[in-house]
Order: structure tokens, then C-alpha cells, then sequence
């Protein structure tokens, strides 16, 4: 599964709080670090490597539609019967709940759409006739751990995926003992129990050697989305699948919540639905700079901005 919409950029590990140990690595097609606060045996920092290398790896077999043997890409073969690893409830769940608050317009059935508009495997880039996805009920029904396609699908996570990850490897290092870090997929972050905030730059969605404001995160999950980070042609990866035309109202989102499958996810579901109604489900608080670039801003988003132009 690859992914590059995030539009958050931590400083440098030099600046406070300064780690005691990071790791920088790429995956699922983009770069990875993750900071630790706390003293760490060199034994320990291998097996933690091994351990989160090896569950990037399991997840990305799962739910990569960019790799042939993944799940994802037989079931995009084959209607059937197919066994769901464990992380894949709490994913469908709140994918369904987006999927109802929005209409229909953040559904996992986007890998089509997505495909036929040129964002394929081979990153074609080459467009074609696009069609609108079907509904949910008509593709496939999930219970417990078992997914039956009523006919081939091509699933497509990417609007959360990712911030899943970022809190499936957060739960992994809470269970090997470690208490304070940071984990960032390109701008997903999770950060639990640091001694002073992170300060994030809020990328400028014109422009990413340049930051529109400043997001302070010492505890919780901060992800982003924008159109310019995976564009080409007449199409960026936000696409409306009632419309079949990328999303152009909307020009970045960033979320902040207690996950980051939450905040990933909402940062996609905010360049269709207003924050008003998804709050009615989630607690968050965001930032969203639309195409005439004015914004709005939750009174509780951690960050203060510059200036938008």
C-alpha cells in the first residue's frame, strides 16, 4: 500500500526534545522515523527493528494494492471467502463509519476509480474512462475476521491505512516497554508522553519548502492531507467517487486526535464532509485551508499559522 498525502513535517530530531535514539526507514513507499526518549540496550533496538520491520511487512502484504500477492490483490481477482488478519475489524469498522457520515464519498472501494485514473501499480499516470464504485452492501460483508466479495474489488485504505500502521507500531513499542516516543510516516505522527512538544511544520500546500504555521504535539496523533502531494494530469488521489473528479474546494487538511487512524482518516473525510458532522462521532480538532485560502481552524488545533497566500 503506498501512500504520500501527508502534509505535517516534524524539525529535526536536534531540537527539543531531543531522542535518545532514531530511526529513520522507508515504507509502504514513503519515509518513516521514529524517535525514542528513553535509554535503550543496542539488543533491544535491534529486536525492536526486526520486530516493527516484520509487522510493516505483514500489513503491507495485506493491504498494498501496488504488490500482486497481497490479499488486497486477490481479492481484486477473485470473488470468495477470504480470512482477515486481526487489525483488520477496528480498520472496517471505522471505515464504515465513515462511509455512512459521508454518503458514500470515503469508501474503500476507491481502488478502482483510482486505477482507471491513471494512480495503478505501475503509476501508469495514463487516465482512462473512470466509473463510480458500488455500493458497500453490493460488494462485500465482513464479520469477524471473514470477508466475503461478492465479486472481484479492488479495496483501497489508503485515506487511513497508513495511520493505522502509525498506531499498530505505537502499540507495539508500548508493548515492548517503551513509553516515550514518536512515530512519523511522512507527516502521520503519534507521539506518547514526550518531556516537551515536537514543534510539526504545517507544509505549504502550494509549496513544500515552505510552512504555513506551526503544530506543537507532545501527546496524540497529527496527520494531513492535500491534493499536491500525489497529482498528475487533471487528477490528484482525492477523488470523488459520485463525481469521478478529483477534489478541488478543499487544499490541505490537517487532524489532530487521541490516534492516528482517527486523524488520518478524518483528514480525508474533511475534504467531503464538514467538521460539524463528523464530530458527532469523533473527537478531533482540525485545521482546513480551502481554494479561495481562507481557513478554518478548531478553537483546540495545536498549532498557530503564519499566513496563507
Amino acid at each position: 500500500m503506498h501512500s504520500s498525502k501527508s502534509k505535517s513535517r516534524p524539525n529535526k530530531p536536534s531540537k527539543l526534545p531531543v531522542p535518545c535514539f532514531d530511526w529513520t526507514f522507508s515504507a509502504l513507499g514513503t519515509k518513516w522515523w521514529i524517535g525514542i526518549y528513553e535509554p535503550l540496550r543496542a539488543a533491544a533496538i535491534a529486536h525492536l527493528k526486526k520486530t516493527i520491520t516484520e509487522r510493516i511487512e505483514l500489513f503491507d502484504r495485506t493491504y498494498s494494492r501496488f504488490r500482486p500477492d497481497s490479499l488486497v490483490a486477490h481479492i481484486a481477482r477473485k470473488a470468495g471467502t477470504y480470512r482477515l488478519p486481526p487489525d483488520a475489524a477496528p480498520l472496517f469498522a471505522f471505515y464504515r463509519r465513515l462511509y455512512e457520515l459521508s454518503d458514500g464519498l470515503v469508501t474503500p472501494l476507491i481502488g478502482q476509480v483510482l486505477v482507471e485514473a491513471g494512480y495503478d501499480a505501475n503509476y501508469s499516470l495514463m487516465p482512462r474512462i473512470l466509473r463510480r464504485p458500488i455500493r458497500w452492501d453490493d460488494a462485500f460483508t465482513i464479520h469477524d475476521q471473514t470477508l466475503v466479495a461478492k465479486q472481484s474489488i479492488l479495496l483501497d485504505v489508503g485515506a487511513a491505512g497508513k495511520g493505522y500502521l502509525v498506531d499498530i507500531i505505537s502499540e507495539l513499542l508500548v508493548r515492548e516497554g517503551v513509553l516515550q516516543f514518536c512515530v512519523d510516516a511522512s507527516g502521520d505522527l503519534y507521539c506518547q508522553n514526550l518531556q516537551g512538544a515536537l514543534r510539526i511544520g504545517l507544509e505549504h500546500p502550494d509549496n513544500p519548502e515552505q510552512v504555513i504555521g506551526i503544530a506543537d504535539l507532545q501527546h496524540g496523533a497529527l496527520c494531513g492531507s492535500a491534493g499536491n502531494r500525489r497529482a498528475w494530469g487533471a487528477y490528484h488521489h482525492i477523488i470523488n467517487p459520485q463525481t469521478l473528479e478529483p477534489v478541488r474546494n478543499v487544499r490541505a487538511v490537517w487532524t489532530a486526535a487521541q490516534n492516528a487512524l482517527t486523524a488520518d482518516g478524518l483528514a480525508t473525510a474533511l475534504f467531503f464532509v464538514p467538521p460539524e458532522r463528523l464530530a458527532v462521532q469523533f473527537q478531533f480538532s482540525c485545521c482546513i485551508v480551502y481554494n479561495n485560502a481562507t481557513v478554518h481552524m478548531s478553537k483546540h488545533f495545536p498549532a498557530t499559522l503564519f499566513t496563507v497566500k
